[in-house]
């Protein structure tokens, strides 16, 4: 059984009881709150685990409450997933390039919910691998320092830019990454791309990868992340 902690951070009152419900009842600790102003004091008194946090909140919204904890050098660390409603795309791409881990659209399944729940505190105990390290997933193995791809016994052709973008995304399998976040990891600050030229990459990348294609998922108006 699980006993990490978990802020639930949600107004709606129907929601954060079943959160509240589910979460118990997989050995959570749920501190549960109904407003971002409330959500800021209980992070700031008792560090949770891990907080559950609704964007669309009376007065401080989400995403407002997102902000301050990874600007406070206290609580930049604790992993926040958001909960939002189908179609604040552009919210969602703001909260996780403000440092969020990952969302979860409304109305969500519990499974799914538990699920990206245990995802994310189990990236939270365990650092990425450095820069140089050989990396096995699934049947790839992505090694730097030889800058190699090798899938299933056979070395892929990537052009450089490809490989970066596959050795970004599987260094942090599971982590959602928006399209701004893979411009920055692969070229660099204020490189000239645009989403469309993320996406043509994205495409090419697939192509190459044959079989092991579906390893890339699309998060849809988002970006793309790895499966973990």
């Amino acid at each position: 059984m699980a006993h990490e902690s978990i802020l639930a951070v949600e107004d709606d009152r129907d929601i954060l009881e079943l959160l509240r419900y589910n979460l118990s009842k997989d050995g959570y600790q749920v501190t549960a709150v109904t407003t971002g102003e409330e959500g800021l004091q209980s992070t700031r008194s008792t560090l949770p685990d891990l907080i559950l946090l609704d964007l669309m909140l009376p007065g401080l919204d989400g995403l407002e409450v997102c902000r301050r904890l990874k600007l406070d050098v206290k609580t930049r660390r604790v992993p926040i997933i958001m909960l939002t409603a189908k179609g604040e795309e552009a919210d969602i791409v703001t909260g996780l390039e403000l440092g969020a881990d990952d969302y979860i659209t409304k109305p969500f399944s519990t499974r799914i919910l538990l699920a990206r729940v245990r995802s994310v505190l189990r990236r939270r105990t365990s650092a990425p691998p450095s820069e140089d390290a050989l990396l096995k997933i699934h049947d790839l193995v992505i090694d730097p320092g030889r800058h190699e791809v090798i899938l299933q016994g056979k070395a892929l052709d990537l052009t450089a830019a490809e490989f970066r973008l596959l050795h970004l995304l599987a260094r942090r399998p599971g982590w959602v990454l928006t399209r701004a976040n893979i411009v920055e990891g692969v070229h660099g600050n204020d490189y000239p791309v645009t989403d469309r030229a993320v996406d043509v990459k994205i495409v090419a990348l697939r192509k190459k990868l044959g079989p092991a294609a579906s390893y890339i998922e699309t998060v849809r108006g988002v970006g793309y992340r790895f499966k973990d």
